[in-house]
């Protein structure tokens, strides 16, 4: 196999763009299920990275569920890693590449606005304050997974209205800023399609969704995000477990 060089000038770091390499290649069947890998040495070789970095991205791999490893006999391609969404807080961004899937937004509204009393008493702050209002379309190469309503108080994060989130994230942008959501207060219920929303997901008004209400916080406790996001049933699984006791 030829060399593949990772790019130092990429704003990623090292490691999760050769995860994000390595990923792709088992997607691809490069390296079929149950393969071994190369060793640690031709890898690097080959990516013209350190074995710091490397072992960095395969553990990733590793937690991830795509790779399991041989005391001895190196790194192997596991069956198929998990599809679901988890039960962590993590972004969506987050979730497709570990799902090494691309995600993008079609960004419906983008817009800051005054709270009003029902919202201030989300957030705790006074009514009138600036709110940033960020409604996204949510797709995986491509395809429309959710529709994305989130409020963010604009004054935890004021050049978050500026941002271009077709790409961005909004919790990476939260956190860049010195308020990332660490925990998120969640219900999930099942509903007919809103008859707006309906088009952006390829169905017709009435059809079943599931609809998630957040309300995420920071270390300190204050609210920083709520959202209400309308999933596709087909296109969405959460992943959860329970705990007797």
């Amino acid at each position: 196999m030829e060399k593949v060089n990772i790019a130092a000038d990429n704003p990623e770091p090292l490691w999760v763009q050769t995860a994000e390499l390595l990923a792709r290649q088992v997607k691809e069947g490069i390296y079929p299920v149950g393969r071994r890998l190369p060793t640690e040495r031709e890898l690097c070789g080959r990516l013209g990275i350190s074995r710091v970095t490397l072992r960095k991205a395969l553990q990733h791999l590793f937690e991830q569920g795509q790779l399991r490893s041989s005391h001895g006999r190196g790194w192997y391609v596991s069956g198929r890693p998990d599809r679901d969404w988890p039960n962590s807080l993590e972004s969506f961004t987050e979730t497709a590449r570990r799902k090494s899937l691309v995600p993008t937004s079609k960004v419906l509204r983008a817009e800051v606005k005054q709270a009003s009393l029902d919202e201030s008493d989300e957030f705790g702050v006074a009514a009138g304050t600036e709110l940033f209002v960020l409604d996204r379309v949510r797709l995986l190469d491509g395809v429309p997974i959710g529709v994305d309503a989130s409020r963010v108080v604009l004054g935890l994060a004021p050049g978050i209205a500026a941002t271009d989130f077709a790409h961005a994230s909004l919790l990476e942008e939260l956190a860049a800023a010195g308020a990332e959501p660490v925990v998120a207060e969640s219900s999930i219920e099942a509903r007919g399609c809103e008859a707006d929303i309906a088009g952006h997901l390829g169905l017709s008004p009435g059809d079943p969704v599931l609809v998630m209400h957040q309300n995420m916080v920071d270390a300190t406790g204050r609210v920083v995000l709520v959202s209400t996001i309308t999933y596709r049933g087909d296109r969405y699984r959460l992943r959860t477990s329970f705990v007797r006791g």
